[in-house]
């Protein structure tokens, strides 16, 4: 079990942060969703903001390129193992800022590497 941060996550049933929430409870990892808005899901209180979690496993970004910076501290600050940059997240900057950190960074598909068993 990898305790995974969802950053970025909504309550919005339409939205991969969503499916992803829902897909790695499905695998018995524990989630933690964090965003900018309130929300549930699957029984899971959206976090707001950038609460302290310790002992986190994965990251699993769903932020734009163009948000990533307000998170950049935040996430280096969890001290996770690895970043899953998720379709349409990929960063360069950021992917090396996290490197530098000796954070692990991975441009791949929460959902796909679920489904395929490389989670």
């Amino acid at each position: 079990m990898k305790k995974t941060v969802v950053i970025g996550a909504s309550d919005n049933p339409e939205r991969y942060s969503f499916k992803a929430v829902m897909a790695l409870q499905k695998h018995n990892h524990e989630v933690i969703p964090v965003g900018i808005q309130d929300g549930e899901i699957n029984g899971l209180k959206i976090i707001n903001g950038k609460v302290d979690i310790f002992n986190v496993d994965t990251i699993s970004l769903y932020v734009g390129p163009k948000n990533q910076p307000f998170w950049y501290e935040y996430i280096v600050g969890l001290l996770p193992k690895r970043v899953i940059f998720n379709p349409g997240t990929e960063n360069p900057d950021f992917e090396k800022l996290l490197q530098q950190n000796n954070i692990e960074t991975i441009e791949a598909c929460t959902l796909v590497m679920l489904s395929i068993g490389n989670y």
